[in-house]
């Protein structure tokens, strides 16, 4: 059991749908990311998505390609991704965090994936997302997370047919990823009635939650979409605020609104 899969009990007993944030690594600093992080589950937050910046991330759109930017600009890496979590779980040892990005930092890392592996386990990572490793490499590296102890969580997309959704759940632990939009990050808006029949078609595949993200921006978004999920993920609209340089309380009172609206799901 991970700190992953003991939220989404308990949420359960609490008849909750989750509510999960995605905000970068080092952006603009680490510091702000850290302060940010500490301030998210006292905002409502269940569970925290950290991005690793990358200089070539293929499923995210503008905003959070710029906060990667921002973040390598910084000195942002792997290993300073790490470290911030290291000091989150200084204060924080109950709230899942959960590492998303992409494949070649973590195989070009000195120590390669079984180095990647005992660090992030060490941290105090629950769970991975790495959105460019289909189920056919899952040797590469989801077996081996598996085995370290961490959920490796899949991404499913309205593309995903009934071909192809049991390669894409079979080896995936802690929740699904559903897309909710053909597209990248902060594309258009998620739509509840388009979205509800994928999710009980995925939930039904994987016998996991299935938490919704990709085109959620608002409360009432959040809302309308964790009512016919078991949760939702906002990123980009948070991280717009980031890169304005809005204060971190007024990005945090933002988070608490899109959280209320999640939890009214």
């Amino acid at each position: 059991m991970t700190r992953i899969d003991d939220t989404f009990q308990r949420l359960q007993a609490q008849g909750r749908k989750a509510f999960v944030t995605y905000i970068m690594a080092s952006d603009p600093d680490d510091a702000t990311t850290l302060e940010i992080m500490r301030g998210l589950p006292e905002a409502g937050v269940d569970i925290i998505e950290l991005g690793m910046p990358f200089t070539d991330p293929m499923a995210d759109g503008p905003t959070i390609q710029a906060a990667g930017q921002r973040a390598l600009a910084a000195g942002g890496s792997v290993t300073r991704t790490l470290g911030i979590l290291r000091a989150f779980r200084k204060s924080d040892n109950t709230t899942p965090v959960v590492l998303m990005g992409y494949y070649n930092p973590i195989y070009a890392r000195a120590g390669g994936v079984d180095g990647f592996l005992a660090d992030a386990k060490e941290a105090g990572v629950d769970g991975l997302i790495v959105v460019d490793l289909p189920p056919e490499e899952d040797e590469e590296l989801c077996i081996p997370a598996t085995r370290a102890g961490l959920n490796f969580i899949r991404l499913a997309t309205p593309t995903t047919d009934d071909r192809r959704l049991p390669a894409v759940v079979r080896n995936t632990s802690g929740f699904v990823y559903y897309v909710s939009v053909t597209g990248i990050t902060g594309g258009p808006a998620a739509n509840a009635a388009e979205v509800a029949p994928e999710v009980a078609r995925i939930r039904a595949a994987a016998k996991l939650p299935v938490i919704v993200g990709f085109g959620v921006s608002s409360p009432d978004a959040a809302e309308q979409i964790a009512s016919v999920a078991d949760g939702c993920v906002v990123g980009s609209a948070i991280v717009k605020k980031i890169g304005e340089g809005r204060p971190v309380a007024e990005v945090l009172d933002f988070v608490r609104d899109l959280a209320a609206g999640a939890h009214r799901g």
